[in-house]
């Protein structure tokens, strides 16, 4: 299951395919950066976000999230993914009715994305 998604209205989609191809892109670069580099690495290019914290704390959450292989190769958000995110929202309380995938997700930019 995603860790975040971004959402657009489709007639933004529709009016502004360059934007939301490069936008796209733009994640799958940093996907692809955290898929070929070391923890150490990626801890040292976000410390500056994680100003309170220090280096080795954020190598050791970076050095987590690769052993529970967090981070997933691609931006597409897969059907049993969109399954689970509406399992939870239902046994939360959050939801009380399910959304067909093929209605709301979009997986062409990421498909796409280089």
């Amino acid at each position: 299951m995603p860790y975040t998604a971004f959402s657009a209205k489709q007639s933004y989609i529709d009016k502004n395919p360059e934007i939301i191809q490069g936008f796209t892109n733009a994640l799958q670069k940093g996907m692809n950066y955290v898929q070929n580099h070391t923890p150490e690495e990626i801890a040292k290019i976000i410390e500056p976000q994680f100003k309170e914290t220090d280096l080795d704390t954020i190598t050791t959450i970076v050095t987590r999230y690769y052993e529970q292989d967090t981070w997933k190769d691609n931006l597409v958000f897969e059907e049993e993914s969109f399954q689970l995110l509406q399992d939870i929202l239902k046994s939360a309380g959050e939801l009380t009715k399910e959304a067909p995938y093929e209605d709301l997700v979009i997986t062409t930019h990421a498909e796409n994305a280089k």
